[in-house]
């Protein structure tokens, strides 16, 4: 079972994501949990420049081939190997965020966009997105305050765009969800915490073994 979770800066889902782990470990199911960018050794040194606010001369389209990268070594790395030994692999963010972010928001072509990420997941897709909604305002000032009490001042450049360029990116996530409304749940990520758990735990109950 591959999972994923979408949503604007501060929605939650990283919380969801963790939490959804320890759901699965207290079922005994045997699970990865992994993000994007970053979700590989090579991975890693991605995530660094396309995270870095002092990146600021960073061009779009480099912007994508980076993610582009990111996702590949990433399929090949880390998600394919733990889906084939049988594990359930839950990742923060995945393809869709490469939608939302570089197509609608950054306005680079969408068709171009679904083409890299084709070729790069090479036919893994989730079975089920969940993107934790909420308004863009509520979203950014939490990731404001998460950076500021991890110290991640250096690490938040999208979170530095204009109010705009978020609430493009929650409509791009909105569109998409309604594009893929077979494998899209929408979670409204104005609950609690432990309200968000229940609704995501509620969907995926049935399908535990």
């Amino acid at each position: 079972m591959f999972i994923t979770f979408e949503g604007i800066e501060g929605c939650g889902k990283t919380t969801q994501t963790k939490r959804l782990g320890k759901r699965l470990q207290d079922q005994g199911i045997r699970h990865l949990i992994t993000r994007e960018p970053g979700g590989s050794v090579i991975g890693a040194s991605i995530r660094q420049i396309l995270l870095d606010s002092r990146n600021i001369d960073l061009v779009p389209l480099a912007e994508l081939f980076l993610y582009a990268a990111d996702r590949a070594q990433h399929i090949d790395e880390t998600i394919r190997p733990a889906l084939d030994q049988g594990d359930w692999v839950i990742c923060d963010r995945f393809i869709d965020a490469t939608v939302a972010y570089q197509g609608t928001a950054r306005r680079q072509d969408i068709a171009f966009i679904k083409l890299l990420n084709k070729k790069a997941i090479n036919g893994i897709l989730p079975e089920i997105t969940f993107l934790c909604d909420c308004p863009v305002e509520t979203g950014l000032a939490r990731a404001m305050k998460r950076n500021k009490e991890l110290a991640q001042e250096d690490q938040d450049r999208f979170e530095q765009e204009a109010l705009d360029f978020h609430r493009k990116v929650r409509q791009g996530y909105l569109d998409l969800a309604k594009e893929y409304s077979n494998r899209f749940v929408i979670i409204d990520a104005t609950l609690t915490e432990n309200e968000m758990e229940q609704e995501i735990f509620k969907t995926l109950e049935p399908l535990l073994p």
